[in-house]
């Protein structure tokens, strides 16, 4: 084993790192951590992998992503969590995912959200920190029974399904996996037709990795620039919500 890892060290191109990211937790189909894979860990490594860079992912809660930078315990980091690392000597960047999160309610509700106050009386689920993130949407709302934020998203498409919530909010892709995850699972249950409705504006900013080696980030992005280019990026983004 001892000798085979030394082969595969030698076998890495001049200049290339092993680089260990701090990635937040377990958040389909994103981040699988029990695999170390999902579209934001397989887009990270293979761009890292293209000009020869090995990626060593570790995953920690959301809070403890910039901590384990500031403590140099790890080279990058995939968010900075409104902190900025530049005066950490962190370089940041291209963001290899957005989140573009969205109102979902059912088709036939025929409801209308196009501003915040029609979202009163309405039974609201979110995630954890939408409140804090979209405070002209869901600030208000954050004191209101009615409204709850989870962390886990598992259940949101059965629940509006069911009619339990009235709006769920959600990250397109997140939402999506696990509509689709539930009909595999479960013969009987069909996600029913969706309305998506204002769309909280995404910052891309809020969503660029942090480096402590400008080389490395500079390659980062080269091999991002080439996922994208290549149709490669389109590809991971298929196998997880498709199975291809």
């Amino acid at each position: 084993m001892i000798l085979l890892l030394l082969l595969s060290l030698l076998c890495l191109p001049a200049g290339a790192a092993t680089v260990r990211m701090a990635f937040g937790d377990n958040l389909p189909p994103y981040i699988l951590v029990a695999s170390k894979s999902g579209i934001e860990v397989d887009i990270v490594r293979e761009a890292l992998a293209w000009r020869g860079h090995v990626l060593q992912p570790v995953f920690m809660p959301m809070g403890r992503v910039p901590v384990s930078f500031l403590a140099r315990k790890a080279d990058a980091i995939m968010i900075d969590v409104g902190q900025d690392m530049a005066a950490a000597g962190g370089v940041y960047g291209d963001p290899p995912v957005i989140y573009h999160n969205y109102m979902y309610t059912l088709a036939t509700r025929r409801l209308s959200i196009r501003t915040p106050s029609d979202l009163r009386k309405r039974w609201v689920m979110s995630f954890v920190g939408a409140s804090s993130r979209y405070p002209e949407w869901f600030g208000k709302l954050d004191r209101n029974e009615h409204y709850v934020e989870r962390n886990n998203q598992e259940s949101q498409p059965q629940l509006l399904a069911m009619g339990r919530y009235d709006v769920v909010v959600s990250d397109r892709t997140i939402f999506t996996y696990y509509a689709r995850q539930h009909e595999r699972r479960d013969p009987h249950f069909r996600m029913p037709p969706v309305d998506e409705h204002a769309r909280p504006k995404a910052n891309p900013r809020d969503y660029r990795p942090v480096f402590r080696d400008a080389r490395v980030r500079d390659d980062f992005n080269a091999g991002l620039a080439w996922l994208r280019k290549s149709g490669r990026y389109d590809a991971i983004y298929a196998r997880y919500l498709n199975g291809e």
